[in-house]
């Protein structure tokens, strides 16, 4: 039985520089798999909620993308997501790695987010990829800047529940916000685009990844199954025979792989058919940029 009066809900912005862990943390913490995740850096480059709720807390995540210095404009629209969410949060988590911080994204980061007001946790992940000297040094010096501090390894999902306390503690009374039955306040079809995605991540080398997007152009859901129809842009001619592959190998991958992962999130077979399109420049276009979903 939920008591409105003691009910803590809120919003968490998760931040940090690219590929640190933050969508790794926020899959385990809400205990599913809702942010797409590849080894690549600038997987995530759109923000998404993800909720944890019971009968005392809704914690709204949201994973933002790796702050970066951009180079297009699909950079300053990413840049523009994670100051919306710092904006608009309840509680902001930084996330930084063991190994290495403080890198100069760490400084650019802390240096936007040090005047807010917003309470502040760091996390200090892969952890058990150093030795607790670094480890008790590292925390000593973000204890400086945070209301609170924790060493992590998101890979391996510990400790999930003393952070949703931690989290929760922070935020304010407030009756929840969503559904405590929903998990994300997004529509299927983003997820689909966001698997496709990262199927393209993690199915191909070098600057493939980075310079395709994928667009969803109908999704039908009927009882038995769902279909899906879905173009992949590019921004060459030249990358075309990369992405189909020799017999079209490599895009069957991609779309086999989404395929599964979707059949197993929605519980019911999916068909996927995918073409490839040239969009020159797609990440320098303000309306193709605002076409995938980019708001300004």
């Amino acid at each position: 039985m939920i008591d409105l009066d003691k009910y803590k809900c809120g919003f968490v912005a998760i931040i940090g520089k690219p590929n640190v862990g933050k969508s790794t943390l926020m899959n385990h913490l809400i205990g599913i798999k809702l942010s797409i995740i590849s080894p690549k850096p600038q997987t995530t480059r759109q923000s998404l909620k993800g909720f944890y709720s019971d009968e005392t807390r809704q914690i709204i995540f949201v994973d933002t993308p790796g702050f970066l210095k951009p180079r297009y404009e699909l950079h300053n629209r990413m840049l523009d997501i994670i100051r919306n969410s710092l904006k608009n949060s309840d509680l902001i988590v930084f996330i930084t790695d063991a190994n290495h911080y403080p890198t100069d994204y760490d400084r650019e980061l802390l240096a936007e987010i040090k005047n807010l007001r917003t309470p502040k946790v760091a996390l200090l992940n892969k952890i058990d990829l150093v030795t607790n000297d670094v480890i008790e040094e590292k925390l000593a010096d973000l204890r400086t800047i945070f209301d609170q501090v924790k060493g992590i390894s998101a890979l391996k999902g510990e400790k999930t529940e003393e952070l949703l306390e931690m989290f929760a503690e922070m935020l304010p009374f407030s009756p929840p916000l969503y559904d405590p039955e929903n998990l994300s306040d997004l529509p299927m079809r983003f997820f689909a685009q966001e698997i496709i995605r990262e199927k393209i991540f993690l199915n191909y080398g070098e600057e493939i990844p980075y310079s395709t997007a994928a667009l969803i152009e109908s999704y039908l859901e009927e009882e038995e199954r769902v279909t899906i129809a879905a173009t992949i842009w590019i921004e060459r001619s030249s990358q075309k025979p990369i992405v189909i592959g020799k017999g079209g190998a490599a895009i069957k991958k991609v779309r086999l792989d989404a395929q599964r992962e979707l059949r197993d999130f929605l519980g019911k077979p999916v068909t996927i058919e995918l073409f490839v399109k040239i969009k020159k420049n797609w990440r320098k276009s303000n309306s193709l940029l605002n076409e995938l979903g980019f708001k300004q």
